[in-house]
């Protein structure tokens, strides 16, 4: 038996989640027995979906869904040995025990930091991959627009586009964050959009149009991308994230779609197994060569999960928002 941790959603957010609707739970866990392993948190995982989930499907005083990288430090399972890293889903729980299903050994290539399984090669980097290019249908040298350019899935959109020779222009809401998306990721244009309104810096930074709109934020955005869109273009939709806490602005341009044959559908990362080997190629090449470049926020701590929550939603992360818990 060994002492741990979980964080608990103790009450449903109003609007902001708030510290105080959150909670550090200690725990026994038991050893695993025959036909399982114990699993150590290594790197946790805190991703923009999971706040609808907290006023809909997370059960109150339970550990918070969610995924990361565990190390294997006890087994009793042939197919897991101990010392391996595995992908889960198992929440945000410092230590568990599991049979074994669910868990993916990580085939880390040693020429790349642990982390980039967590966004690039892991969820994020997939949700990009098959939503730009299946749902989306990318076709070489297109006029491309993404909004939340410099978040874990955005700049990798963004990144892919500029591989495919399109022309490629993003959203941000900080300075730091556009310089680093036309300097670092090279875009062709980037709009800070709390800076300057949305609309005429779109009509600038999209001029012949746009073919596909990666969708993650809704509301204005999607409203002032609609009358930019070109006949046939497509808009897969990733995310909403102005209307996750409440509010956000009314969409009022829909009807556009209709005379420009526009296409938009939503999806969810576990929509492309078929992609998955492709892409893990690609993306691994990418990352190596340096097409691909990425940033991270890495908090130290396993308690520090709901602050690194939090602040996705206050723009305090560049990238990926990871919970470093162990080496």
């Amino acid at each position: 038996m060994t002492t741990s941790r979980q964080i608990h959603l103790i009450r449903r957010p109003n609007g902001m989640p708030v510290p105080d609707d959150f909670a550090v739970r200690e725990v026994a866990t038991p050893d695993a027995s025959d036909g399982q392993v114990q699993v150590q948190a290594v790197l946790m995982s805190v991703d923009p979906y999971m706040r609808p989930r907290l006023t809909a499907d997370q059960p109150l005083d339970a550990p918070m869904l969610g995924g990361g990288i565990g190390r294997i430090v006890q087994s009793r399972n042939p197919k897991f040995k101990e010392g391996d890293l595995v992908r889960h889903g198992a929440g945000m729980q410092e230590r568990f025990v599991s049979d074994g299903r669910g868990l993916q050994i990580v085939d880390r290539d040693p020429a790349l930091p642990l982390s980039v399984y967590m966004h690039a090669l892991g969820g994020t980097g997939i949700t990009a991959y098959g939503g730009l290019l299946e749902v989306g249908a990318l076709k070489d040298g297109e006029q491309v627009f993404v909004s939340t350019a410099g978040g874990a899935v955005g700049s990798v959109v963004a990144q892919i586009a500029k591989i495919k020779g399109c022309w490629v222009a993003g959203s941000t809401g900080a300075d730091d964050k556009a310089a680093w998306l036309k300097d670092e990721a090279g875009l062709d244009a980037v709009i800070n959009y709390k800076a300057r309104p949305l609309r005429e810096s779109l009509r600038e930074a999209m001029p012949k149009g746009i073919d596909v709109y990666f969708e993650n934020v809704g509301g204005s955005h999607l409203d002032a991308v609609l009358p930019r869109m070109n006949v046939r273009g497509r808009i897969p939709v990733c995310g909403m994230i102005s209307t996750y806490n409440g509010g956000g602005d009314p969409v009022k341009n829909l009807s556009v779609m209709i005379y420009s044959r526009v296409r938009m559908e939503g999806f969810v990362a576990s929509d492309f197994p078929h992609l998955q080997a492709q892409f893990v190629s690609d993306m691994t090449g990418w990352l190596k060569d340096g097409r691909i470049k990425y940033q991270e926020t890495i908090l130290d701590g396993f308690e520090r999960a709901p602050e690194g929550l939090i602040g996705l939603f206050e723009g305090r992360n560049s990238g990926k928002m990871l919970i470093r818990v162990a080496d």
